[in-house]
């Protein structure tokens, strides 16, 4: 991995239009995600891409090394809830990768999406026709881009939070309100590089929460996404000291046996590129989920 530093003098503007300047090897778009992803430190402290760097300011990166891999398609089954000519929607069960990265190099759904169909370029081959992720043990609903003007339309409708995004959380602790919102921005936890945080100055992020059910020691939460960030709800829950259950990152280490977060991307809504019709899917809860459930005792309340 490469080591990079740069002192401000003269340089003024935003922090990802200066060091895009300074650093020709590095492309704005890859430099803003670092920013994003808190890779990218001025005075060793997280700021915004929009950031106006003063003088003084020393600011340091590590760049990640490329992995190059060979994305090739493969007979995976996948769960098509919905597919036009433009887009898919998969409901993508626990357990599988969204797309190849170092230490998944094949068996994720661009894999088996390669083989059932083109999809867009905009991504790149590692993740093409990805428009949104949930995580690797995270199931439930994704909208997938067939083709790069699908592809655009539906990103720019992300960016807009013109979708809705809703799951099913089975969280711990019981609740007394039945419904409250989590305003707190995340970034890149500066303890460990694998999680996320709540960071002063970091991205804006929104998450929705209504109650379900209760029962004794947990509560199912229907919960909506504002913002889509990454780990979102598993990092806004543990914030406010309701981490889902089973979450091997965020959450306590006695917690409900599985295979991961009891996390379900249940509800998904989408304006269908082409002809502009407002769509929406619902993938009920999976096998491993409603098992859970049946295992707990209702809170009489």
């Amino acid at each position: 991995m490469t080591e990079e530093t740069l002192t401000i003098t003269e340089q003024t503007g935003r922090l990802d239009k200066v060091v895009a300047d300074e650093f020709t090897d590095y492309t704005r778009t890859q430099i803003s995600k670092w920013i994003d992803d808190g890779v990218l430190l001025v005075n060793g402290d997280i700021k915004k891409a929009k950031y106006k760097v003063h003088e003084g300011d020393v600011v340091t990166f590590t760049v990640p090394e490329p992995v190059v891999l060979d994305v090739r398609p493969q007979n995976i089954p996948l769960d098509i809830i919905y597919e036009d000519d433009d887009l898919l929607v998969i409901n993508k069960p626990q357990g599988m990768v969204v797309h190849p990265a170092a230490g998944h190099p094949d068996g994720t759904l661009v894999n088996a999406l390669m083989y059932h169909t083109k999809l867009s370029t905009i991504n790149g081959v590692i993740r093409p026709g990805i428009v949104h992720r949930i995580d690797k043990d995270t199931s439930g609903l994704l909208m997938v881009a067939k083709n790069d003007k699908a592809h655009e339309a539906l990103s720019a409708d992300l960016k807009a939070k013109k979708n809705l995004r809703q799951y099913y959380a089975l969280v711990h602790g019981e609740f007394t309100e039945n419904k409250g919102t989590i305003n707190a921005p995340l970034a890149r936890s500066k303890a460990d590089r694998k999680k996320q945080a709540v960071v002063a100055g970091g991205r804006d992020a929104v998450t929705h929460f209504e109650v379900v059910k209760r029962f004794v020691g947990y509560t199912l939460l229907r919960v909506t996404l504002e913002t889509g960030r990454t780990h979102q709800i598993r990092v806004h829950m543990a914030y406010i000291g309701h981490p889902v259950a089973g979450d091997p990152l965020y959450g306590p280490k006695k917690t409900l046996a599985g295979n991961g977060q009891y996390l379900h991307a249940a509800t998904l809504g989408l304006t269908q590129p082409t002809t502009q019709e407002a769509m929406q899917f619902e993938a009920p809860l999976p096998d491993y989920f409603e098992q859970a459930l049946d295992q707990l005792k209702p809170y009489a309340e």
